[in-house]
């Protein structure tokens, strides 16, 4: 029996950009699988996105964009991170786009100018009279998930820099905008997060229509009973105040059950249950309220437990939570649900 399975239904992503091309309207989805699809496999997303209508793929570097080049030669890739001189070569070898973000625009590969209007991050101050190899112009938003009025003041700037180039494609919404600011569609919109059933709002997904396509299960690999004052754990963070069942599951912080999620509910058996003490590099314990077999099954992800519950006990985003899920096989076996 493996510690643990990852599930990846390619079916819920096929979904998820039928929601996404719908809230688009003639605007293009384009699909973000940079950092392996966020955990989630870029080849596999990037098969199914594409087969649903999804125009162009978008990555954070030319090593991942390589890959995925070569299993869709006919789709435009966009590697959205800056590229070094080797890297620019490799792009127009495999015919990529590239985002530039500075006055350093290459030759011979097809270029998207970033323009900076509130990231603060990579971008240019100002827009400069687009060579011939440009032939996309974009921005970053920086709070459509959380600040929409700033997000329409960066649009508002990006409009004002752009409006003599709409003969160029222009793109600025990401997952959130796309989803609830229709005015940021434009031309394209880079779409990630959602893609994935994810919401980009920390809410439950299906408020926007959207299913998770990530499940991961394990197993009950030891239960025991605690006295009172028994402990389960480093540090003996968990002390039974009664008499109390504990399961073992089988998968820690190496396999991406992050330490900070202690607290959070999985579910053994389907019923939810408490993870206490604290969570190792490769195991975590379970309240539970009998003594159950070994082998109970036990949903880490899926069916009801909610990768956003996992981040807001943890502190954090549910885009960090699945992208450290760990697949490698000598740790958990990965299965690929094509339906």
């Amino acid at each position: 029996m493996h510690r643990s399975e990852i599930t990846i239904d390619l079916g819920a992503v096929r979904r998820n950009v039928r929601v996404l091309r719908d809230a688009l309207g003639p605007a293009e989805l384009w699909a973000v699988v940079k950092a392996d699809g966020y955990g989630h496999g870029a080849v596999d997303v990037a098969g199914a996105a594409v087969g649903e209508g999804a125009l162009a793929l978008c990555v954070a570097t030319v090593a991942e964009a390589l890959p995925l080049r070569r299993e869709f030669p006919g789709v435009r890739i966009l590697v959205m991170g800056p590229a070094s001189g080797r890297e620019i070569a490799h792009a127009r070898d495999a015919d990529l786009d590239l985002a530039v973000s500075d006055d350093a625009i290459p030759e011979g590969v097809r270029v998207h100018l970033k323009l900076e209007t509130g990231m603060g991050r990579w971008g240019l101050s100002e827009l400069p009279a687009p060579p011939a190899q440009v032939v996309g112009l974009m921005t970053h938003l920086a709070t459509a998930d959380s600040d929409p009025d700033f997000a329409r003041c960066q649009l508002q700037r990006f409009e004002d820099a752009t409006s003599d180039f709409q003969s160029l494609i222009r793109h600025a919404a990401n997952s959130a905008a796309a989803l609830r600011l229709p005015e940021s569609r434009l031309d394209a919109a880079r779409c990630g997060i959602a893609l994935y059933g994810l919401s980009p709002f920390g809410e439950i997904p299906s408020t926007d229509g959207l299913e998770p396509a990530l499940g991961w299960d394990s197993h009950l690999a030891q239960v025991r009973r605690l006295a009172p004052g028994e402990s389960t754990g480093y540090g003996r963070r968990f002390l039974a105040e009664s008499e109390t069942w504990i399961g073992i599951v089988p998968v820690g912080y190496a396999d991406g059950f992050r330490r900070d999620m202690t607290g959070t509910q999985v579910r053994v058996a389907g019923e939810p249950r408490r993870v206490v003490g604290t969570i190792s590099m490769d195991a975590l314990a379970v309240e539970i309220d009998r003594e159950l077999p070994l082998g109970t099954p036990v949903t880490l992800i899926g069916h009801g437990v909610l990768v956003e519950d996992h981040a807001r006990v943890a502190g954090t985003i549910n885009y960090e939570v699945v992208c450290g899920i760990g697949s490698a096989p000598a740790r958990a076996r990965r299965t690929v649900l094509d339906a």
